[in-house]
């Protein structure tokens, strides 16, 4: 028959083991959740590329369009052109009959300064006679210079417009190829060939878009499909991590002393000790019941990770500390004693973890902004809410930052008047 000191051995032999099956259940369970917070970020970033390549869709198709509306336009203003040309060759017709018409006058008054000239001859020869029909031969002969002055400015200015509106007119007309192309027509082909480009290059887009977004398609699904076997790992993660707990509890309780055993005595001694500290603040009308199991709230402004305001907040943090750096004190093993509410809300942590946050440094208020805090977590919520004598549990810490700490965790109930008000929490290393 084994004796009662090889039956101790076993048994913490036992626990031992199991101590280490459930610290890497916890470990696998955190690499899950780790897995299955990068699956969701890459799910998420794949949704919002889908929804940017629809907008790339949709702005290809506007492209389509408004390269279809310019070819319309261009044809229509190649079809105006040809109207204005018409129009143009009009106007070189009048203009030019305008030119001949000035050249007529100019004609009608050199002939009148010749007879204005012999007329000023034969008035000299009729001497005084003459005189008054002298005076007005004259005067013709001088309207008659400026008539044909002006008509010679009229046929020079003509010729010059003929010759500008001539060429313009020949721009407009010719619509041939290369070197015989008029500039505005090239200017035409030059738009079109531009037009044809843009549309050209968008269906080349609209294509590697259809194809990405068809791949990401693809990829979210096989990412969604991994997420739901995720689901399944971490579920079985958690029925394994739950065995394993439960085993240590047993073995805790079995009245043979484990690893684990000072640190749920010295949990339950502390749960005991805030209890009473509670009992007398409402007993001394330091504060009421409704206070003291109040479970709102109150966000403190521009915190990250988010802290808040409890109503018995300012009380803990003069209640709580000496009973929680005690026990943090009291073992290299240990690394944190704090009491928490029903909610996991803790209103002071140890001292170490009470550092005020730096503002947009989040990682580093993580690790050291650790009170005013509700960890309602797994662990966090499961120790809160925990009635039974005491709770052992084994979980990766998050000190932020991508960093985490496994540690085991004896956790006792703290009762207020007949009242479960939350938990005694000591997280201590393996």
């Amino acid at each position: 028959m084994p004796s009662a000191s090889s039956e101790t051995g076993v048994v913490r032999r036992i626990a031992a083991q199991v101590s280490n099956i459930g610290r890497d259940a916890a470990e696998a369970r955190g690499v899950i959740e780790d897995a299955k917070r990068d699956a969701a970020a890459h799910l998420a970033s794949l949704q919002q590329l889908e929804e940017w390549l629809r907008e790339v869709g949709q702005s290809q198709q506007a492209i389509g369009t408004a390269s279809g509306e310019t070819r319309d336009a261009v044809v229509r203003a190649r079809t105006e052109v040809e109207q204005v040309a018409g129009e143009v060759a009009s106007i070189v017709d009048v203009l030019r009959q305008v030119a001949s018409a000035a050249s007529d006058i100019g004609q009608i008054a050199l002939q009148t300064r010749l007879v204005a000239f012999n007329a000023s001859v034969e008035a000299k020869r009729a001497g005084e006679a003459g005189r008054g029909f002298g005076v007005v031969a004259d005067a013709v002969k001088d309207l008659a210079g400026r008539v044909e002055s002006s008509s010679r400015t009229i046929m020079s200015t003509l010729s010059d417009l003929d010759r500008r509106i001539e060429s313009f007119s020949r721009e407009i007309r010719t619509g041939g190829d290369g070197a015989h192309q008029g500039a505005i027509h090239r200017a035409f082909a030059e738009v079109e060939a531009s037009v044809g480009r843009i549309d050209e290059t968008a269906g080349k887009s609209a294509e590697t878009v259809q194809y990405v977004c068809e791949s990401s398609q693809m990829l979210a699904g096989e990412i969604s499909h991994a997420f739901d076997g995720l689901d399944v790992a971490l579920d079985c993660s958690d029925r394994f991590l739950t065995v394993s707990e439960t085993l240590i509890d047993e073995l805790a309780g079995c009245g043979i002393e484990t690893s684990d055993t000072p640190m749920i005595a010295q949990a339950q001694q502390a749960a005991a000790e805030i209890a009473d500290l509670l009992e007398q603040a409402i007993r001394q009308g330091q504060i009421t019941p409704q206070a003291l199991f109040d479970g709102h709230y109150q966000p403190v402004a521009g915190t990250l990770p988010e802290q808040f305001m409890a109503a018995f907040t300012p009380l803990a943090e003069k209640l709580f500390p000496k009973v929680q750096e005690r026990v943090l004190g009291s073992s290299d093993k240990v690394a944190f004693c704090i009491a928490v509410d029903r909610n996991g809300y803790v209103p002071v942590h140890n001292t170490v973890y009470c550092q005020p946050q730096r503002p947009g440094d989040v990682a580093w208020n993580t690790a050291n902004s650790r009170y005013r805090r509700i960890f309602n977590d797994r662990t966090g919520l499961a120790s809160a809410r925990n009635e039974r004598p005491f709770l052992v549990q084994t979980y990766r810490r998050d000190m932020g930052g991508g960093k985490h700490v496994m540690l085991k965790e004896a956790s006792s109930p703290i009762i207020v008047q007949g009242r479960h008000w939350g938990g005694l929490r000591i997280g201590y290393r393996f």
